[in-house]
């Protein structure tokens, strides 16, 4: 007979329920193109994101390159700004940057 009480064991992955969606396709260029630039407003993203912009500015000379900033980096994009930024943009770029 055992005395030792029974082990329990949590899950932490929990239940996930998401529609699954296709990726965007590849663009065939990004030469010209409306690049999002997205800062999670975490305090390194953005030295981060600015070097990586300017080394592909540089390289593909975007047309455009309009720059959202999060209300933090616990926080999700706004609705709003998703879509202003599939509206408006051909591309995205983000970065942790700790």
């Amino acid at each position: 007979m055992s005395y030792a009480p029974p082990l329990h064991g949590y899950d932490p992955r929990g239940i996930v329920a998401a529609v699954e969606r296709p990726l965007a396709p590849r663009l065939a260029d990004l030469r010209g193109i409306r690049l999002a630039v997205l800062d999670n407003a975490k305090m390194k993203a953005g030295k981060l994101l600015d070097y990586t912009t300017q080394i592909l500015r540089d390289e593909y000379g975007f047309s455009q390159v309009n720059v959202y900033v999060k209300r933090g980096f616990s926080y999700n994009a706004t609705p709003e700004m998703i879509a202003d930024i599939a509206a408006n943009n051909d591309a995205v770029i983000t970065a942790i940057g700790d």
